[in-house]
Parts: C-alpha cells; structure tokens; sequence
C-alpha cells in the first residue's frame, strides 16, 4: 500500500541522519578536542575520520526520526520525510526506520555527498557529545514535500535542525503552509540552542505564524528570548504560541498556554546510563498523547515515561514497547477507550 494511501497521526520532517553511537572516555573528548554534551556541526572529512575512530553502532536517527519512532512505538501511525543519499548509510537509515513501521519513500540523492551521520559520543556519566554532518539530509527543498502525505497527517512534527540551509527552510515554511491549510496542526521542537542562536529571528516569526505546539528545553527557551530568567521565557512564549512543551531534566518540565503553566515532575529513573535521546521521546510521548485528546499534564507525563526509558539505557530508541509501558502506568485507557 502506498503510504498516500493511509492516514497519519504524525508526520515528521527534518534530517535523515545514520546516528554512530559509541562508548568513549572523557579523554576522547580532550584528546579529539569535542564539545561536550552539545551538538557541534563537522564536515564530510572530519565526520570520516571520527567514524573511523569510534566504530560505534550504525542506526537511522536524528532528532524528528527519533521522534518519530517513539510515537510508532507508542501504537501511532506514522511517516517521516528526509533525505539520505544513495549509498550504504542511506540504506541503513531507510531499511532501520521501515523496520519501526515509519513509513518513508523520500527520493534518495543519487550523486554528490553522502549520507548525514551523527556521531554521537556517551561518557561513563551518561552525557552525549554529538559531532554532526548534515550531508546529504540538508538537500531537501520543497520539491521533496509530498503535499498528500503532509496534509494525510493530524500532526506535521518539524525539526529545528534543518533550518540551516535555504532550500531546505523553504520547504519546512512550504510543509507547514500545506498541513495548516488542511486543518492540521504543526509542531516545532528548537533542537539545539545554538541552532536557536543561529536562527532567532527566523525561529520567532516561525513560531508566530507557523506553530501551533512547540518544544525546547530550559535553555533553548531562554536563549530564543535572550532572557536570563526562566519565568520571563515562559510568560513570552505563552504569548507566541497556543501550546509549548519545555523540558527541564530532572526537574521534569513545564506546559505552558496561555497565561496557565503546568509543572510536571520528572519519571523517577534508578540510574542515568544515557540522555541521549531523552528531549526527543518526550515529544514522541506527549505527540501521542495530544492526537488521542489527553490533557496537557497527561501529556507531559506520557512525555516523561517515554524519556525515562530511553535515559536508562544506550542509544536514542526505545527498549522496550512504550505502548506496553504506558499500559502498565495507568494509561490503558488509551488503546481501549476506558
């Protein structure tokens, strides 16, 4: 069946990365002079030279693919829009992701630079320090928005990370014209905070005009507002957007509409082994719980038990079947309408 043929409950569109997950010492770090815990963009020769280094374990990822797996795993239905080239990374990427029942058939680069990678670096502490190529992912343009598939969606979930090239903004601006016009709503998540540095201006008036639910963590909040306080952040981008999701790691995180703010604690994990990952399957959790009409707090929860999954072991992908997880938190209601 093609996948025009079928109705989603979230369709993502941002960078189609093969993340490169590796086990290093803080020595690593100083030794290959990396950034921890942030993301720092590398070109095609260094991002050869460290995969070559790490020899980590090759899966589809960045951050809305990540996503989107978890609202897969959550029992929602789901796409994902990107660009990987023709070779083998791009394979790995198409084949892992069909294999989380996302549905994907974006058009592969057939010449020209490779497929976007992340390699993503964990410390014994847990921290991931991401050495990013954006590759071929950062050469989609509005030719690759598939208008059916956009429109076919209740959410279009859009990545922050692929604002950094023209063409590609063009067609993020383009995708969510398209899911707004049908009724749909859009989602934003800010992604990193110096991508919100790069993009500030851009990001706000998309957020004015664009979104209708956004995500960031505390300091990509406060860096979108150049404010130093966090409640000022807050009262700010209640006035911008009708909904947004800002996490807060342990502290758990805060929904914000309007003037209301709901704090929600964090899911109690027995030990970090690694956050990579955690921002992103908040959103999948909360995604979910929004297209089946929960309250907002339920959300957020269904945000932080997705989170604290994926912190309690490697990688940025669910373990364990967040469906059969959520079941077991009280939230059966879910999949049985009771």
């Amino acid at each position: 069946m093609r996948m025009v043929d079928r109705s989603f409950d979230v369709v993502g569109l941002g960078n189609a990365i093969v993340d490169v997950i590796a086990k290093v010492p803080e020595s690593f770090l100083d030794e290959w002079e990396i950034r921890k815990n942030g993301m720092t963009l590398i070109d095609e020769e260094r991002a050869v030279e460290l995969t070559q280094a790490v020899q980590g374990q090759e899966l589809s990822g960045g951050s809305g693919a990540n996503t989107i797996v978890g609202v897969s795993s959550f029992g929602g239905s789901t796409a994902y829009i990107g660009k990987v080239a023709d070779d083998r990374l791009g394979q790995i990427f198409v084949d892992d992701i069909h294999a989380a029942n996302v549905g994907f058939d974006t058009s592969p680069l057939r010449s020209g630079i490779p497929t976007a990678r992340s390699i993503i670096l964990v410390t014994p502490d847990g921290s991931r320090s991401m050495n990013t190529y954006l590759g071929a992912s950062v050469l989609f343009s509005p030719d690759d928005v598939d208008e059916e598939i956009v429109t076919s969606c209740e959410i279009l979930y859009l990545e922050g990370y692929l604002y950094d090239r023209e063409a590609a903004k063009g067609a993020f601006v383009e995708a969510a014209d398209l899911a707004l016009s049908a009724g749909k709503k859009t989602a934003l998540t800010l992604s990193d905070g110096f991508c919100v540095d790069r993009h500030r201006a851009s990001f706000l008036d998309f957020i004015q005009l664009h979104t209708s639910l956004l995500f960031a963590n505390e300091a990509e909040l406060m860096a979108l507002y150049e404010s130093e306080n966090f409640e000022d952040a807050l009262d700010q981008v209640g006035r911008d957007v009708p909904v947004a999701a800002v996490t807060r790691g342990e502290r758990g995180s805060v929904v914000v509409k309007g003037k209301e703010q709901i704090h929600v604690p964090a899911t109690h994990v027995e030990k970090v082994v690694d956050t990579t990952g955690a921002g992103d399957q908040y959103a999948a959790g909360f995604l979910f719980g929004y297209v089946r009409g929960c309250e907002l707090i339920d959300c957020a929860r269904l945000g932080h038990i997705a989170a604290a999954e994926v912190i309690s072991h490697y990688g940025p992908r669910p373990e364990e079947s967040y469906a059969n997880l959520v079941i077991r938190n009280g939230f059966k209601r879910l999949y049985t309408g009771t």
